[in-house]
């Protein structure tokens, strides 16, 4: 015979359950069936998934035009595919928080039918003790007194048992329904977090395609649609950009900044994220084919970052928790030298990290960012003759943000980050590999 829990002990477990179980249960508004609900996901699923077909199929076709041969159709199109990549993305999260609604509903719904059964069971617990508590305190000596045979005790008795018996299946079916009620709470959760991704990711693809059709209209108006002006347009850019340079050096060898490497952390290690969340390398550190063939504009001392694929658009991603040293734009001082629209970041290991050729910045001097977040969106501007992003490692102790005069757009004064040579760091000694 198993051992039966005294009702003493029954009714404590009961107060000490009921409170916990009847707290903080969502109530489910939507007049949708479970059915009903499933079906609505199922469809949405299907959507998303010929979504994610279809922006595979723009991202082909988007690298191989990048690929081909420099020219304004080329330009154009790609610009014109990574429109419709960004409307479809915005498309696709549109449907991914759509089913996050349907299956939070759906979550809801669980929720309060397990609330309906909790109360149920409380009830029916409550009732179990009364008539427990009844049967359990009457003495033999009273019931004998009341006329009653041993025969109909010896059967109180069984009945007792029995009660106690349900009384105890009871108390482990409240049991199994909070575990359920709290699995279901922290689902519903999870995917209310996942919601609010979302919704922030609806919002910078919404600000990424304003971006990309802006970048649109600007090569539009720039070459009035002629190949000869995208020509001229890409020698003028080249051209500012070596005069850039020189006037770079010349006040590089005049900072009297030192490196300290003993403050930088091992290569290798790699205490820096990617700042894209897909990568890929159009040119990498130092003297590149792409710099030797082009020594006037990188004065020899090769190429200072990689150059990231980005669409105009892309969000740009902090590489490590840091504090913005600055934010600026060098096409105010003198139009496609030099960065473009730039962010600056000091980090705590001894390193700074830059991003460059932007659209925009959403962080400002003195901010704190973190790993991972939006620093700002991909674009052309400054010197880059096709969207990407510009990522450059610095040695912070050889490095500084600094002003020094244009000698090509005579009067003006560049402010930008700077460091001595040897501040300049191979970004892939500090990444992870891809």
């Amino acid at each position: 015979m198993r051992r039966l829990i005294p009702a003493a002990l029954l009714a404590a477990l009961l107060i000490a359950i009921a409170p916990a179980l009847a707290a903080d249960v969502p109530t489910d508004t939507s007049t949708s069936t479970g059915d009903q609900t499933q079906a609505q996901i199922d469809a949405t699923q299907s959507q998303i998934d010929q979504l994610k077909q279809e922006i595979a199929q723009l991202q082909t076709q988007l690298n191989q035009t990048t690929a081909q041969k420099q020219t304004l159709q080329s330009a154009i199109k790609a610009l014109n595919l990574n429109i419709q990549k960004l409307q479809t993305s915005i498309a696709l999260t549109t449907a991914q928080i759509k089913q996050k609604d349907s299956e939070i509903r759906r979550l809801s719904g669980n929720i309060t039918t397990t609330q309906g059964q909790i109360g149920d069971t409380q009830t029916q617990v409550a009732s179990s003790l009364r008539q427990l508590n009844q049967v359990d305190e009457e003495p033999l000596a009273t019931a004998l007194l009341a006329g009653k045979t041993l025969s109909s005790f010896f059967d109180q008795a069984i009945e007792l048992e029995s009660l106690r018996s349900q009384l105890e299946n009871r108390i482990e079916n409240l049991g199994t329904l909070k575990d359920n009620l709290q699995t279901s709470k922290d689902t519903a959760q999870s995917k209310r977090n996942d919601l609010a991704s979302l919704q922030r990711q609806l919002n910078q693809q919404k600000q990424g395609l304003t971006i990309a059709k802006d970048s649109q209209t600007q090569l539009l108006a720039q070459t009035q649609n002629k190949e000869s002006s995208y020509q001229a347009l890409i020698a003028q850019k080249q051209a500012q950009e070596a005069k850039f340079e020189q006037d770079l050096l010349t006040f590089q060898q005049k900072l009297g900044l030192t490196t300290d490497s003993s403050t930088l952390p091992p290569t290798g290690s790699a205490p820096l994220a990617w700042p894209l969340a897909s990568v890929r390398i159009t040119q990498y550190f130092g003297n590149t084919p792409f710099a030797t063939q082009n020594p006037q504009i990188y004065s020899g001392h090769g190429h200072t970052g990689v150059d990231l694929a980005a669409s105009p658009g892309t969000p740009v991603l902090a590489a490590r928790d840091g504090i913005v040293l600055g934010t600026g734009n060098t096409d105010a001082t003198c139009p496609y030298a030099s960065f473009g629209k730039w962010v600056f970041i000091e980090h705590d290991d001894g390193l700074s990290t830059l991003y460059a050729h932007l659209g925009s910045f959403t962080v400002l001097k003195g901010d704190t960012v973190t790993t991972g977040q939006v620093v700002g969106y991909s674009d052309t501007t400054g010197y880059a003759t096709g969207p990407h992003l510009h990522f450059g490692v610095y040695a912070s102790s050889g490095s500084e943000i600094a002003s020094f005069p244009s000698s090509s757009c005579k009067g003006k004064t560049y402010t930008m980050p700077v460091g001595d040579l040897s501040a300049y760091l191979n970004p892939l000694s500090y990444l992870p590999s891809f």
